[in-house]
């Protein structure tokens, strides 16, 4: 097996869709992404015999928590992915093992000669036994902490609308139905023109639930790269006028929703505290927008996991979880030292954003 940089669109694109597109953080969108903030990518193809066997776009970081080598959501085998994540059968295991040995060979000697202190990866394969030998045969280790979610919500979109509904919670079904009754309104916008207004109640959430934002450069860099084929969408859910109160929005829920072949993601989202079901019915509809689009499934993305997410996501856990659905559970992210003293520091500072968190 060897190790090739692939420069050519189709041909990344072709692997990830014909495996599923699982994640869109192996997407091409996501290394245009990466590259808009300052980062340098490297988009590596494993071959085997000139067959394109895995994918891994890896992110070079340089930071204050330290330089490191990550792959998310990745590598991709051709393995087509079952309900968003990998489950190796025993026939796999040698041919992955070995592919992600020569990716890790190949890592290892970038991070020798840039600089990189550790190797993060963090897998599609399902959280089990098996999957976890792999890596720590490979010298790999639990990382301490989660760059991006290993444990998610999604809802399969195959059902009919009925049904579909059907199979939500009963409250959850009941307060789409009735704001719906009520006239709330959920608009789409399509470019990045939306961020401003996305902005301004997303800065109302965070400054009220206390939690670190994205900065506005962030999120509308990521909604410019995936506008780019139309793979990004803002929603915005606006109550009758006759119901706002003097003084304040008709748009009281707000999301970024990104798209792959395979799936429809809620990845960024704002509300106001309101007692109508703004929220409920904008999910609603960005489910139908993404069964619109040939989406298999939608993902609701993080939900908390005892131990490893912090205890104030319950609340949000709950209310994905009643849309239906089931639970995407990843391999923990793996870490794979290569400078001791390097990874000292920044495991140091992983472990306090950890606590920071309250995991």
């Amino acid at each position: 097996m060897i190790i090739k940089k692939i420069n050519d669109r189709k041909c990344w694109d072709s692997f990830f869709n014909a495996v599923g597109s699982p994640s869109f953080h192996q997407s091409w969108a996501w290394g245009q992404l990466q590259k808009a903030l300052g980062y340098q990518i490297l988009r590596l193809g494993v071959y085997d015999k000139d067959k394109l066997i895995a994918i891994a776009l890896t992110i070079k970081i340089r930071s204050k928590r330290g330089n490191f080598l990550f792959i998310p959501h990745g590598p991709l085998f051709n393995i087509p992915a079952s309900k968003l994540s990998v489950s190796l059968q025993k026939n796999d295991i040698p041919f992955v093992t070995r592919a992600l040995e020569t990716i890790t060979d190949y890592l290892k000697k970038c991070a020798t000669d840039e600089g990189f202190s550790f190797i993060r990866v963090a897998p599609v394969l399902t959280d089990n036994l098996i999957h976890g030998e792999i890596f720590a045969g490979l010298g790999y280790h639990k990382s301490p902490i989660y760059i991006h979610a290993e444990t998610m919500w999604a809802v399969d979109l195959a059902d009919s609308e009925e049904l579909l509904l059907q199979k939500m919670r009963k409250t959850t079904r009941y307060l789409i139905r009735k704001g719906i009754r009520d006239g709330i309104n959920i608009r789409k916008i399509t470019t990045s023109d939306a961020v401003n207004d996305f902005w301004k109640l997303y800065k109302e959430t965070y400054t009220r639930e206390q939690f670190t934002p994205f900065p506005k450069s962030y999120i509308k860099a990521e909604s410019e790269a995936f506008d780019e084929d139309k793979r990004a969408v803002f929603f915005f859910g606006d109550i009758p006028s006759k119901f706002a109160q003097e003084g304040t929005s008709q748009t009281q829920a707000a999301s970024l929703v990104l798209f792959t072949n395979s799936t429809g993601y809620y990845h960024q989202g704002a509300s106001i505290h309101t007692q109508y079901p703004v929220a409920h019915v904008l999910q609603w509809y960005s489910m139908l927008e993404s069964k619109r689009r040939g989406c298999r499934y939608y993902n609701f993305y993080g939900i908390y996991k005892p131990g490893r997410t912090p205890a104030s996501w319950k609340g949000l856990s709950l209310f994905k979880q009643g849309f239906g659905g089931f639970e995407v559970d990843y391999l923990p992210t793996q870490d794979l030292v290569v400078s001791k003293a390097g990874y000292l520091i920044s495991y140091t500072i992983d472990k306090y954003l950890a606590w920071r968190r309250g995991i």
